[in-house]
C-alpha cells in the first residue's frame, strides 16, 4: 500500500488532482484515481486539491502512539516552520505539550540545518561539482531522483536537517532513541523506515488534532526546555532561508537563486538538461510555493504568508536564557547518497500517437485544442498517457461533448419521425430529415409558417393550457397525409413539433372497416336468400322457419361484433 491512500466511493472522475500534479503521477482506471508510488514526489497537492477528501497521505500517528504505550524513548524534532504554524507561542510552551503526551524530549529541527549549512559551505568552497542542488526538500530530492536522473549527480551529497538532527540525537541519547520530525511536510515520509535516520513524521495538522483528542492546551511552558543557539538556521522554512544562512565569502563561489514552487524548480531542472553552459549555480528548491511555509501539512487557516515569513524572522532573532539543547554542535556525518530511481515507461511510436489522436478526433493541429482538461498540457501527452494505462479517452471534455453532439445528431436524424423546432411566432427554425421527407424538403422548411404544414389547433392548446399537447391526430395542410402531432413549449418560448406518419395505418383502419360492411353485407344476403329457401322448405314440409331464423340471426350478428354488445 502507498503512502497516499484513497476513498474509492468519494472519487467522482473530476481529474482535478491530475491537472494539479506536476509530474503526472496519477492513473485512471474506471473513473478512479490512483497514485504511482514509482512516480510520485509526495508533495501533497493532489490531497490538497481533492474536492471530494478522497485522497490522504497515511498517518504515522498509530506508529507513534504504539511506541509511546510501550515507553519507547522518544524525541520531538520540530520544524522551525512552527513559529508561523502557532505564531505567538513559545518553543517551550510547545515543548511542554509535546512532552505531556509522552515524548521524552523535544529539540529544533534547526540544529541540524546549523551542520547542513556548514556542509554546503565545505562543498562550495570545494567547488568540485559543476552546480549544486539543495537536499533540504524531500520532494524536490525525489522529483530529481525519478524525473530527471540525469541531474541527481547536482544533488549536494547532504542528508536533511531532520536526518542530520536525528543523528546527532541518537549520538547523544543512544542508538535506541526514536526520532518524531512535527513540521508542515508530507515528503518527509520518503525519510522514514527502519533503515534511514526518521522513525516517524506527522503534520501540524495531525499534532493539533491529537492534542486537542487528549484535551492538551498550549498554556503551560516546559521548564526544562532547550533552546537553540544559532537561532538564525529557524529561517531554513522562508524562501531564500537556505542561502541566507551561507557565509557571504563561499557566496562568490557559486551564483546562488532560491526557487519556490514546483513549476518552477521543474523550468530549472528543464533548462539544466537543455543547456550545458548553465554551471555555477547553487539552487535552494522547494517543492511548495513559499517554501516550507506553503507546506501541505501547516494549519487550516494559518498566517498569510507574508505574516508567516515576518514570524519566521522575529524567530530567528529570538534567544532567551534557555539552556544550550545538548546535540548542538555534535559531530556528525551530514552526508548522503542521492541516486537515480527513474521508471522507464513504455513510448508508443509515432503511428501509435497518431492512431489515439484519431480516435479522439484529431487529425490534424488545428485539432489539438490543448485545452488542458484532462489534466495533461497538451493533446500529445494525453495520448502517451492512454498509450501507457494511465489515462483513457473518455478524460478528454471535447471528445466526449462531440461524441454527445454527434450522437444526438445521429439520433435526430435517424429517427422516423418528423421533428421541427418551431420559434414562438411559429415560424420553422430547424427540421431533421424525417420531416424534410414528409413535407418534401427540410431546407425550403426554415422560415415557414407552421400552419402552411400543420393544423395550428395543437399550438394554440400547448400555449394557453402552458402544458404539453401529445398525439393530436390532424392532417396534414397539403391534405397529403394523416399524423399525429405533438407540441412541446420550451422555456424560451419555442416549441418542438414531435410529428408521426399515421397515413398508412389510417388506410389500414379503412380498408379493415371497409371489409367489415362488405362483410357484413354479404352475410345479410346470405341470411336473406337462407330464408327464402327455409320458407319454401318450410312450405313443403310443413314446419317453422324460427330455428332457422334465429341461428342465422346470430351469424350474422356474429359477423357485424353484434354479439358484443
Amino acid at each position: 500500500m502507498g503512502l497516499i491512500q484513497f476513498r474509492p466511493a468519494n472519487c467522482k472522475s473530476c481529474y482535478k488532482c491530475i491537472r494539479h500534479c506536476a509530474v503526472k503521477a496519477i492513473a485512471f482506471k474506471n473513473g478512479q484515481a490512483r497514485v504511482l508510488d514509482n512516480e510520485c514526489i509526495l508533495c501533497g497537492r493532489c490531497t490538497m486539491v481533492c474536492p471530494q477528501n478522497a485522497k490522504q497521505i497515511k498517518s504515522d500517528l498509530p506508529l507513534v502512539k504504539q511506541a509511546l504505550e510501550e515507553k519507547q524513548k522518544m524525541i520531538v524534532s520540530l520544524a522551525p516552520s512552527y513559529a508561523a504554524a502557532y505564531p505567538g507561542v513559545s518553543f517551550a510552551v510547545l515543548s511542554g505539550a509535546l512532552k505531556r503526551l509522552g515524548f521524552m524530549k523535544v529539540e529544533e529541527t534547526a540544529i541540524g540545518a546549523t551542520e547542513v549549512t556548514a556542509e554546503y559551505e565545505r562543498l562550495m568552497r570545494a567547488g568540485k561539482k559543476k552546480n549544486l542542488i539543495s537536499t533540504c526538500c524531500p520532494a524536490i530530492v525525489s522529483l530529481v531522483e525519478k524525473h530527471y536522473p540525469d541531474l541527481v549527480q547536482y544533488l549536494a551529497p547532504v542528508a536533511s536537517p531532520a536526518s542530520v538532527h536525528a543523528r546527532m540525537a541518537r549520538i547523544m541519547y543512544g542508538d535506541r532513541t526514536r526520532v518524531v520530525f512535527i513540521g508542515p511536510c508530507f515528503a518527509k515520509h520518503s525519510e522514514v523506515s527502519p533503515q534511514k535516520d526518521l522513525f516517524a513524521a506527522l503534520t501540524f495538522q495531525e499534532l493539533n488534532a491529537w492534542l486537542e483528542e487528549e484535551n492538551i492546551l498550549l498554556d503551560e511552558p516546559d521548564e526544562e526546555a532547550t533552546e537553540i543557539q544559532q537561532t538564525k538556521s529557524r529561517i531554513y522554512p522562508i524562501s531564500g532561508g537556505v542561502i541566507a544562512t551561507l557565509g557571504p565569502e563561499v557566496r562568490k563561489k557559486y551564483r546562488c537563486l532560491s526557487i519556490d514552487g514546483l513549476e518552477r524548480c521543474m523550468q530549472t531542472l528543464d533548462a539544466m538538461q537543455a543547456h550545458e553552459q548553465i554551471a555555477g549555480y547553487f539552487l535552494e528548491m522547494s517543492a511548495c510555493t513559499g517554501s516550507c511555509l506553503g507546506g501541505p501539512g501547516m494549519n487550516p487557516g494559518c498566517l498569510p504568508s507574508v505574516l508567516a515569513r515576518e514570524e519566521m524572522l522575529a524567530c530567528a532573532r529570538h534567544r532567551t536564557r534557555a539552556a544550550q539543547p545538548l546535540t548542538e554542535h555534535i559531530k556528525v556525518d551530514t552526508t548522503t547518497v542521492y541516486r537515480k530511481r527513474a521508471v522507464e515507461a513504455e513510448q508508443p511510436s509515432e503511428e501509435q500517437i497518431q492512431e489515439i489522436l484519431h480516435q479522439l478526433g484529431k487529425y490534424s493541429e488545428k485539432d489539438c485544442l490543448n485545452c488542458g482538461t484532462c489534466g495533461y498540457s497538451t493533446c500529445r501527452e494525453k495520448a502517451i498517457a492512454v498509450f501507457q494505462g494511465k489515462a483513457n479517452l473518455f478524460m478528454c471534455l471535447p471528445y466526449l461533448r462531440e461524441r454527445a453532439e454527434s450522437m444526438s445528431n445521429e439520433i435526430l436524424a435517424y429517427t422516423p419521425n418528423a421533428i421541427l423546432l418551431v420559434d414562438r411566432d411559429e415560424t420553422v427554425l430547424e427540421a431533421n430529415r424525417a420531416a424534410g421527407q414528409l413535407f418534401k424538403n427540410a431546407q425550403k422548411l426554415k422560415g415557414v409558417k407552421i400552419e402552411q404544414l400543420l393544423e395550428k389547433e395543437p399550438f394554440e392548446r400547448a400555449k394557453q393550457g402552458q402544458a404539453p399537447v401529445l398525439d393530436c391526430a390532424s392532417e396534414t395542410a397539403d391534405g397529403q397525409h394523416i399524423v399525429e402531432q405533438s407540441v412541446v413549449l420550451l422555456p424560451n418560448g419555442d416549441s418542438i413539433v414531435l410529428v408521426k406518419d399515421i397515413t398508412q395505418e389510417e388506410q389500414k383502419k379503412r380498408e379493415l372497416e371497409q371489409l367489415r360492411e362488405e362483410t357484413i353485407e354479404t352475410a345479410q344476403r346470405v341470411i336473406d336468400k337462407q330464408m327464402r329457401v327455409a320458407q319454401e322448405i318450410a312450405s313443403l314440409l310443413g314446419e317453422t322457419t324460427g330455428e332457422t331464423k334465429v341461428a342465422l340471426t346470430k351469424l350474422k350478428k356474429s359477423f357485424a361484433g353484434e354479439n358484443n354488445a
